[in-house]
């Protein structure tokens, strides 16, 4: 199936998001914030074996790198400008606003969340993808 990298600092939403994806079949990569998901996805520092996502799985309220710095970062970034983003926030409207103009965002979800509905989210966003 796919890799996905889940970057979200609440261990409760990392653990069920692997529970639910791996479930599906897909392989989880996490990070709990932008610098440590920079780290992982060979970003900053640069590595070229670093593994490269099907889709980014971000919350938006992080310490050290919060998730709008990082979908920036990686939008500017030619190994990951493509990786599709779906944003998981508690923020709401807010937020979804703020990442209105960003191409490489793809979906939005509102914690808390539906795990059956943010499943079929990302087969489509996945799916999509391979097309």
């Amino acid at each position: 199936m796919s890799t996905i990298l889940v970057v979200d600092d609440e261990p409760e939403i990392v653990t069920l998001l692997r529970f639910v994806l791996e479930k599906d079949g897909h392989t989880i990569l996490d990070a709990n914030n932008g610098q440590t998901a920079l780290a992982r996805l060979g970003v900053d520092p640069p590595s070229q074996t670093a593994p490269r996502p099907d889709l980014i799985v971000l919350d938006i309220m992080m310490p050290v790198m919060d998730g709008y710095t990082l979908s920036t970062r990686l939008r500017s970034e030619e190994k990951t400008c493509t990786i599709p983003i779906l944003v998981l926030t508690a923020k709401g409207q807010k937020m979804r606003d703020l990442f209105e103009m960003a191409p490489n965002v793809a979906a939005y979800v509102q914690k808390p969340f539906d795990p059956k509905l943010l499943r079929e989210l990302i087969g489509s966003i996945l799916s999509e993808k391979r097309n």
